[in-house]
């Protein structure tokens, strides 16, 4: 027995299925590349990838001290067109693995108008960075200075003593902990 040809009812009913399926689609993919940033954001800093630093909040105990010694060296960049000079106070700290440390960094708004900036850090070896914790940065928040003005801004962190049980980082004798000041323009927030 022959079939008979699909009536135009039932190819209309299919084709608006299809298209509600392709928008359905394309509405998910939009919502997952809005979404990507700031999952990708949370991936890195649950698991350290790329050298995304992990952050502690002051209250949580910091681990035991272990007696085991790290150097620790510290970098600091400003983009281009960012008026601002940024250093760290000391280029190395060498600390003891588990036990909380201090750096400063000092910025000076070299502009004649203030300029606000903020931020983004990473570490190195990449594999360091799931054990290097930061308590309080000033990478945390924007920072506005007047022009002229100079500031000392303190990283509190600690490196985690799980760090000596990873083999991954088993020769891990110096982590970097680099910074970079971008400007951000009036109206805008940073991402």
């Amino acid at each position: 027995m022959a079939s008979l040809p699909p009536s135009p009812f039932d190819r209309d009913r299919r084709n608006r299925r299809t298209m509600l399926a392709a928008a359905g689609v394309g509405f998910a993919m939009l919502g997952l590349g809005f979404a990507s940033v700031p999952l990708y954001r949370i991936f890195c800093e649950r698991t350290g990838f790329g050298g995304t630093t992990q952050r502690a909040e002051a209250a949580t105990g910091v681990p035991v001290a272990t007696g085991h010694s790290m150097s620790i060296r510290f970098d600091s960049n400003i983009a281009p067109g960012m008026p601002w000079a940024f250093h760290p106070e000391r280029p190395t700290q060498t600390v003891t693995v588990g036990a909380k440390s201090m750096a400063i960094f000092i910025a000076k708004n070299l502009s004649d108008k203030p300029v606000t900036g903020t931020a983004a850090f990473n570490v190195t070896p990449t594999q360091a960075g799931a054990y290097f914790t930061k308590i309080q940065c000033f990478c945390f928040t924007e920072q506005t200075l007047q022009p002229g003005q100079e500031v000392r801004m303190p990283v509190l962190y600690y490196v985690d003593p799980k760090i000596l049980d990873d083999p991954d980082n088993k020769d891990t004798q110096q982590i970097t902990l680099s910074y970079t000041f971008y400007p951000v323009e009036q109206g805008k927030k940073a991402s």
